[in-house]
């Protein structure tokens, strides 16, 4: 706290920009020798205005000092501390108490590791969802230059595949995950650039440390043993009573065993004296008898095991890894399903009059060299137009209010190779038919490509999953979309006797099948009816979809 208060009191640079913030913080300390090297960089200058409470304060210059003492840098050589907020869409910086949203640059100065000044470039956060992904390829290799806006790498998020770009200009002198690697947690560290190329080979054996300090594994453990020598000779003592509690039911001539155990050793003739017990005070548990089982190797196990085992061996599968889109879609599913008390509602409309004004403005649009328009093009718009008519349904659930959207976006389901996607329509209801063919063309094309961009999905207010068209389905319920509070699905249009005018008269028509799934924490029944009444008048009439 002293070095905190010496640079408090003395530096008018600091005193005007402390952290307003806490999304990211770079702090930096450098000693005599990397100093001029250090202050090269432009960005050392740029400081924001910040505004915290003395006790964040208090807090910040807390972790300075403690980071100034664990480098083991003498007060002579702490010659400046500088912290500098990032922006939260561009790669944003912190430091190991405080978390980012986007993408982590953790910047190392050499103390007594003897690395040169470098940036550790952790896995970066691309969607709200996102808490582990995948790195699909490098499009920079080790010893490559680097500039800002350039790609790194791609990175399979839980929704798509996304373009890392780096943040400031230097050389990539290690890559620590590779093409392929899965699974990487957010924050974990990827790769290692440094400011200057000739600091390029120094990094050939590197390795993050666990204190996020940049000094390699081995030296920061070397420094570990010392203060935990006494600690650890504590807790030893404790446990010494409880390890000699086991020795002491051999000595008699009882053994003790748990039913479940006992039972286990009957049926498989283990002798309970050859086993020593790992539960409370010596007692000999199921775990035990298993372990002795796989140790030795006995095939004896009961027989509806045995069965069960030997239907296994004829059974042929695959098993097929689950993607981060597949994860991400099954927890959130999930958690509607779990969470949102859904209900149903169903209602038939008649297509004859919107099948006869396809046909008449897909024949425009061949005209003009436009794209056709197809009918769940014309479900889009009649969705976005009742919801906003009905504008309770374009609503979201929290514990503390019910969120009405002024914007109409709907999202699309598209099935894919790699899951199921909803790219989303802005602002449908005022596009037109012809806007809103091309977007969903569009971004049904990226989505099979697996190239959507966070804003291509992000932004939804309510969903349209169309299963008749494409596959012939007559009518399902589909599961609500969180944070959304419903969902309309399509099924597939048949024709279908009606009654005419005459008592013997009869006619054919077309019927289109939907089902809106309402969370009934949001719309009432009557409010679902309301709604799915404004959507069924404006697919049996489309020509008021034009007004």
């Amino acid at each position: 706290m002293a070095y905190a208060s010496h640079i408090i009191n003395h530096s008018k640079k600091l005193r005007s920009n402390l952290i307003r913030h806490d999304q990211a913080v770079l702090v930096r300390w450098f000693s005599h020798g990397g100093q001029s090297s250090a202050c090269k960089r432009e960005d050392v200058m740029k400081t924001h205005s910040l505004g915290h409470s003395p006790s964040e304060k208090e807090r910040v210059f807390k972790y300075v000092a403690g980071s100034h003492a664990s480098s083991g840098l003498s007060k002579n050589s702490f010659s400046r501390t500088t912290m500098r907020l990032g922006s939260p869409m561009g790669g944003l910086l912190y430091s190991r108490e405080l978390s980012c949203s986007q993408v982590q640059l953790r910047r190392g100065f050499a103390s007594d590791s003897g690395l040169p000044p470098h940036q550790e470039i952790g896995m970066p956060s691309l969607s709200p969802t996102m808490t582990e992904g995948n790195i699909a390829r490098w499009l920079k290799k080790e010893g490559d230059k680097v500039t800002p806006g350039e790609v790194l790498c791609e990175v399979e998020t839980d929704k798509a595949t996304v373009e890392m770009e780096c943040m400031e200009e230097g050389y990539l002198a290690k890559i620590l995950k590779g093409d392929g690697s899965k699974e990487i947690k957010v924050g974990e560290i990827i790769a290692i650039t440094v400011e200057e190329e000739d600091d390029i080979a120094k990094f050939k054996d590197y390795s993050p440390s666990s204190a996020g300090t940049g000094a390699p594994a081995a030296k920061g453990s070397a420094a570990a043993p010392p203060p935990k020598e006494e600690p650890v000779q504590q807790p030893v003592s404790s446990p010494e009573p409880k390890t000699s509690k086991p020795a002491s039911p051999p000595s008699g001539d009882r053994i003790f065993a748990s039913p479940l155990a006992r039972k286990l050793a009957e049926d498989n003739n283990v002798p309970l004296s050859s086993i020593k017990g790992t539960g409370p005070d010596g007692h000999i548990v199921k775990a035990d008898i298993e372990d002795y089982l796989a140790s030795r190797g006995k095939e004896a196990s009961a027989p509806t095991s045995k069965t069960k085992d030997a239907k296994l061996a004829y059974l042929d599968y695959v098993d097929i890894p689950h993607s981060q889109i597949r994860k991400v879609t099954a927890s959130r599913l999930l958690f509607s399903k779990q969470t949102i008390p859904h209900y149903y509602l169903t209602v038939d409309t008649c297509v004859d009059k919107l099948m006869d004004l396809r046909s008449q403005l897909n024949s425009l649009q061949e005209a003009s060299g436009g794209k056709r328009i197809s009918v769940n093009d014309l479900v889009i718009k009649a969705a976005a137009l009742a919801l906003r008519k009905v504008p309770q349904c374009n609503s979201s659930w929290t514990d503390d209010y019910i969120r009405q959207y002024n914007n109409v976006n709907i999202n699309v389901a598209v099935q894919t190779d790699n899951g199921l996607y909803v790219p989303v329509i802005r602002d449908a209801d005022k596009k037109g038919l012809s806007s809103i063919a091309d977007e969903v063309k569009h971004l049904a094309q990226k989505a099979k490509e697996n190239s959507l961009k966070p804003e291509d999905y992000e932004g939804g207010t309510f969903t349209v999953s169309n299963l008749g068209g494409p596959f012939g389905i007559k009518q399902f319920c589909a599961i609500i979309n969180p944070p959304q509070a419903g969902i309309l699905a399509v099924g597939s249009a048949e024709k279908r006797v009606v009654p005419g005018l005459g008592p013997e008269q009869f006619k054919f028509a077309s019927f289109m099948s939907v089902t809106l799934s309402c969370d009934h924490r949001v719309i009432d029944g009557a409010i679902g009816a309301e709604w799915l009444k404004a959507f069924k008048g404006y697919i049996e009439n489309p020509e008021s979809m034009l007004l």
